[in-house]
């Protein structure tokens, strides 16, 4: 037998008071892992930390291919003799694609689904006062029967979010409600004056016997105690039970974007002889939205413009095992973009990044992986985990207010078996979860499934994959005047750029060829935001992508293995040009001035154009010292100045805005060879 590694819980080795809250351990470290070719074969054994996958470097081999198959986690935990009475629970955040939980070689638990979080009780199966044996064999393989069949992005393997253990008491609320925290906060009515709220509690009782307890519910406001109410509740034997608390609240605190973020805090306790034995805490936000055809994304009654962005889950080094870290660290490169809505495609994300964006106010898509093209295979299983993964994420991620809508797919088309069918069985039941939220879809095709979900978005690549970006517009034109009842957002829009390759002048890219070079990202991004800012009927559009992200089968732009349309580079340590295009525009509360073509340090042309966005008036260009003159910014917070003379050898190029302590500046160095 392998090596084991031993975990001691010190702090539970105590006696069990009768009733105790739940207990809640990060089981993140010291894993054995090993990759398989079946379960429970021994091959390298190797020590890791989760998060944890091990694509994070073979998916960037030239062939395209990465390891999709098994890999095998083990630990040994020791369970006291004290937990006896109680329940225990593995829970995970996130495991790639399929997992098989055992506990002392019995199997204990799966999971289908590689993104939304999942509970394993495994009371029954633990050696009290002994050490315990937990397997997880996680299968990223090819399969028929799971979500996503395909997708432009890798399918890591592995645990590559948390995993805790859980222990409570016999009675609680339920941890077994798709992975959900058991409390679904309900905004049945919410305006300036009022807001009307259900929570649904599903309740657990594991024990034997009938349980008479008692459902407290506390709003809170820092701290403060806003309204309570309570509900005594009778449970029967080994069954669950839902609870409704119904609530009200005169002239709420909104939670209303990124103008004001405001959470309430509401806590949710069950009590038995006056002992609370279990507890659950989440945030409530109460707002209310729309969107009109026409006017586009109200938030709290006030038009809204999203401005926004797509996100994966990767960035370079460690794949999608991302860290606490990595998440903070992307939600603040989006707020200082001026960032107020992201797409988290194509799947469900971390539960800690929908906090982040909770916290900051930004307005979320959240989808489901149903991805195509050739994404929908007409069969029971299929079918079937497409529902499931559906649930699980309106379930887990029900009470985040900054996610608006659910999304239902990625470019499928109606070739073969239509998916249309499916796709409507599909919107009844986000509605059936969720009556309050408004379902979409992401298309780059015509067709009936269009006009299936609530509100609906194309993927549009004007001026990259073919047309130019003045091409967007006339499109968009012309699809609201075909379906003046729809609401139509940009789902997708960008172009690829690599920081490496530099031109003097603006040409169009090759999107299949090595070379990816950033000016014209820069302006295919001028110009579609152009098309975009000027049509108010477009309830919101949403850059693809905000950072770079591997793509295995990609062999284009710098390197293989990398979408490349990011504004910010796959290891985050570079902002690209359009970063600033963006950042100019759409955060005005900075004053800012950058000069777009810092990276091209060797030209070949005398006679130059430089450019720089700013959300000033206006900027002044100095070269070698010597004033170009004063330019004014345009409506897209662009100043530039054409037939600027460059000397042979190095030139320092400047631009200034504002006066005094006002004054800003930007300067780089360049070479004419």
């Amino acid at each position: 037998m392998r090596t084991i590694i031993f975990v001691l819980f010190f702090f539970i080795l105590c006696v069990f008071q009768n009733y105790a809250q739940r207990s809640v351990v990060l089981l993140n470290d010291d894993w054995e892992f090993h990759l398989a070719k079946y379960v429970g074969s021994d091959a390298d054994v190797r020590r890791v930390d989760l998060p944890h996958t091990w694509n994070a470097q073979d998916a960037f081999n030239s062939d395209g291919y990465y390891h999709r198959g098994i890999g095998e986690y083990e630990k040994v935990i020791a369970v006291p003799d004290a937990w006896r009475g109680k329940r225990v629970y593995l829970r995970f955040e996130g495991a790639n694609a399929v997992a098989d939980v055992f506990v002392n070689r019995k199997h204990a638990g799966r999971h289908v689904g590689g993104y939304g979080a999942f509970n394993v009780e495994v009371t029954d199966y633990v050696e009290y006062g002994a050490d315990n044996e937990i397997l997880v064999c996680v299968n990223n393989g090819e399969t028929l029967d799971v979500m996503p069949l395909t997708g432009d992005f890798n399918h890591y393997g592995g645990l590559y979010r948390d995993v805790y253990l859980i222990v409570a008491d016999e009675v609680g609320i339920s941890m077994l409600d798709n992975g959900s925290s058991g409390v679904r906060l309900v905004q049945d009515s919410v305006s300036h004056e009022r807001a009307d709220v259900r929570a649904l509690v599903e309740l657990s009782n594991g024990s034997e016997q009938t349980v008479d307890a008692t459902v407290r519910l506390r709003l809170l406001d820092g701290g403060k105690e806003v309204l309570a109410v309570e509900k005594v509740v009778s449970l029967a034997p080994d069954a669950d039970e839902d609870c409704t608390l119904p609530f009200s609240l005169d002239k709420p605190h909104l939670w209303d974007g990124r103008r004001d973020p405001f959470l309430y805090d509401v806590e949710v306790a069950l009590l038995r002889d006056g002992n609370v034995v279990d507890k659950v805490e989440q945030h409530l936000g109460l707002r209310f939205y729309s969107i009109d055809p026409d006017k586009g994304f109200f938030l709290n009654g006030r038009h809204l413009a999203l401005h926004g962005v797509c996100r994966h889950q990767d960035r370079a080094e460690v794949g999608n095992a991302l860290r606490k870290e990595h998440h903070d660290e992307d939600a603040a490169i989006m707020l200082e973009m001026g960032v107020n809505a992201v797409r988290l495609a194509h799947y469900p994300q971390s539960e800690y990044f929908y906090d982040l964006m909770d916290r900051y106010g930004i307005v979320v898509w959240a989808e489901i992986p149903f991805v195509g093209p050739f994404g929908f295979l007409n069969v029971p299983e299929f079918m079937e985990n497409g529902r499931s993964q559906l649930t699980e994420m309106i379930r887990q991620h029900y009470n985040h207010p900054s996610i608006c809508v659910w999304g239902l797919f990625n470019e499928l088309d109606e070739e073969g078996d239509s998916p249309v069918p499916y796709l409507q069985e599909l919107n009844d039941l986000a509605h059936n979860e969720d009556p309050t939220r408004l379902t979409v879809a992401a298309s780059n095709i015509e067709g009936e499934l269009n006009f299936v979900t609530d509100v609906m978005a194309w993927n549009r690549y004007d001026g990259w994959y073919g047309g130019m970006p003045s091409d967007l517009g006339k499109w968009l034109d012309r699809k609201h005047s075909e379906c003046p009842s729809l609401c139509i957002a940009i789902s997708e829009y960008g172009a690829g750029a690599s920081i490496y390759h530099q031109q003097d002048s603006v040409v169009k890219s090759v999107p299949v060829s090595w070379w990816h070079p950033e000016n014209w990202q820069t302006r295919y991004h001028i110009d579609n935001w152009k098309e975009l800012s000027s049509r108010t009927f477009v309830w919101g559009s949403f850059v693809w992508n905000m950072f770079d992200f591997a793509a295995a089968h990609r062999h284009e732009g710098d390197r293989y293995g990398i979408n490349d349309k990011g504004l910010v580079t796959f290891d985050r340590k570079v902002k690209k040009d359009a970063f600033y295009f963006y950042k100019a525009n759409w955060n005005k509360e900075e004053p800012m001035v950058y000069l777009a073509g810092r990276r091209n340090t060797e030209r070949t042309m005398k006679t130059q154009t430089f450019m720089a966005f700013t959300n000033q008036p206006s900027a002044e260009l100095i070269v070698n010292g010597k004033s170009c003159g004063v330019a004014e910014a345009d409506s897209l917070c662009v100043a530039t100045w054409h037939g600027i003379e460059l000397q042979p050898g190095e030139n320092i190029i400047t631009v200034i805005s504002g006066k005094g302590k006002n004054r800003i500046s930007d300067t780089y160095k360049c070479r004419l060879r």
